[in-house]
């Protein structure tokens, strides 16, 4: 399907409350802008050092038979690469939980990165996903002897419960690509929204493919402190395929700015 950016020219991606939409106003329903289903291919194994970031490549079992998840979407390949260039030393000795993760891709990655550079390190990976997609994500735990640094379980998202295996609150959340249906936008915010803690950053990757992806943005700036990634070198590139890459925030980390007087 065609991105919808023709549609989306006027949407801002800017803090102002003016960009948002009110809450009636965010039509989180199956609509004709929903994401076609992608042509199923054949299952394979794919390896990747993500040009030269990873020092042993990355090997990652695709699979669309249970769903789409199966397959590696282009803002896990962004994300990944931004916190492997970027933020491989914040990410060594942090807990780390991966929502909507499919088959591991970015959680994977970072594994095997923190591997390379911490050799004996405690540091556990959680990547989470649906039903259908848990014996991939453990196939790839396997395939690159990541047992003990990575764990996988089944998170549904708005169930009301967290996972007993994922940790409250953790130093970091990532997410890319991670919503296929549209009902699912405010099930993930409600989940981003108790795992989010004090000290919790969220690292959020996606490309634009239709309006509810905008109107998420929206909504998720009344609940964090939403803040462009600018220091990413090959941010010019993938903007022009409409992958956006944002880092959430709690809200009541959001700075206070104090106008000064005129006397």
């Amino acid at each position: 399907m065609p991105d919808r950016a023709a549609d989306d020219n006027n949407d801002s991606l800017s803090n102002d409350n003016d960009d948002y939409y009110d809450d009636d106003a965010i039509p989180f329903a199956i609509s004709e802008d929903l994401v076609q289903s992608p042509t199923h291919k054949q299952a394979s194994i794919t390896s990747t050092d993500f040009d030269g970031l990873l020092k042993e490549p990355l090997l990652l079992s695709e699979d669309l038979a249970k769903g789409n998840g199966g397959q590696a979407w282009p803002a896990g390949y962004v994300l990944a690469k931004y916190l492997l260039r970027r933020k491989l030393g914040e990410l060594r000795n942090a807990s780390i939980v991966e929502l909507g993760a499919g088959g591991g891709l970015v959680g994977l990655a970072v594994a095997v990165g923190c591997r390379s550079t911490t050799g004996t390190s405690q540091q556990v990976v959680h990547i989470t996903d649906q039903e259908p997609m848990l014996a991939l994500m453990r196939q790839n735990i396997e395939r690159n002897d990541l047992q003990g640094r990575v764990e996988a379980c089944v998170y549904d998202w708005g169930a009301g419960k967290r996972p007993s295996s994922v940790p409250a609150q953790p130093d970091v959340v990532l997410a890319a690509d991670c919503v296929y249906y549209e009902p699912a936008f405010p099930l993930l915010l409600q989940t981003l929204e108790e795992l989010v803690g004090p000290q919790t950053v969220c690292y959020f990757c996606f490309k634009r493919r239709r309006r509810a992806d905008m109107q998420f943005l929206k909504a998720a700036k009344k609940a964090f402190v939403v803040v462009d990634v600018e220091d990413d070198p090959e941010r010019e590139v993938y903007a022009k395929e409409n992958i956006f890459l944002y880092v959430y925030h709690p809200a009541k980390s959001r700075p206070v700015v104090i106008e000064q007087g005129t006397g």
